[in-house]
């Protein structure tokens, strides 16, 4: 399934870009997660599971376990962002 990631702050600037869209067969942000971390390099470093990231699932705060689907928008963001 293809969904539309968004990326805010410190994590958009260490990847070098604010969005990307991505085919997954990952079922929840988790692995959506963990697949990103999979990457390595710029990905690995900025949401490494000892980094404190939040996301949103279709612009509504959630946890890991939402389950994703087509054509969701995924927001990946630290937890303190400034205005």
């Amino acid at each position: 399934m293809k969904v539309h990631l968004r990326y805010f702050a410190s994590i958009r600037e260490t990847l070098g870009t604010g969005t990307e869209t991505l085919e997954t067969a990952a079922p929840t942000l988790g692995a959506l997660r963990e697949e990103l971390v999979a990457r390595g390099g710029a990905h690995a470093q900025a949401l490494a599971r000892g980094r404190a990231v939040r996301m949103a699932l279709n612009q509504v705060m959630s946890d890991e376990s939402a389950a994703l689907t087509e054509g969701a928008e995924v927001g990946v963001f630290p937890p303190v962002t400034g205005g």
